[in-house]
């Protein structure tokens, strides 16, 4: 009767331990996706952002012809600090972003005089804009 007291108690011994180690190991886990998560908002706010500037930018320079709320050196420094973190997001949006890159370098210097170059441009600061949209719902 004493050994079959003991095997219980070593069973319930073995199974609490198992029983810490499995809700430590949820726990942990569930932390490290909050924290992601919670990055990665932070990233998408903060490049929501920085597009809307850059759009007013665009918008000055193109339609108001204000070379100082428009100067396309602050584009650039905008494009770059979207490029930048969108890293901390998702592959989406990164490759939105890069895109938006791409297309910035091809048109920077025509956006005061051309709309076409002022709309390819806008359109791809959507095209930004919706990713993050995406990823901000699916977030968990």
């Amino acid at each position: 009767m004493e050994a079959h007291k003991f095997k219980i108690y070593q069973m319930t011994a073995i199974f609490s331990m198992l029983f810490a180690l499995l809700g430590f190991s949820y726990n942990v886990w569930r932390m490290e996706v909050t924290e992601e998560n919670s990055n990665i908002r932070t990233a998408c706010f903060e490049i929501l952002l920085e597009l809307s500037n850059l759009e007013q930018q665009i918008y000055a320079l193109h339609y108001d012809q204000d070379q100082v709320a428009g100067n396309p050196r602050k584009g650039w420094v905008k494009v770059g600090l979207i490029a930048d973190l969108s890293m901390l997001t998702k592959d989406s949006v990164k490759e939105e972003a890069l895109e938006l890159k791409d297309t910035w370098s091809e048109k920077w210097d025509k956006i005061e005089y051309d709309q076409t170059a002022t709309s390819t441009v806008v359109t791809q600061i959507e095209a930004v804009r919706s990713e993050i949209k995406l990823v901000l719902s699916t977030l968990e």
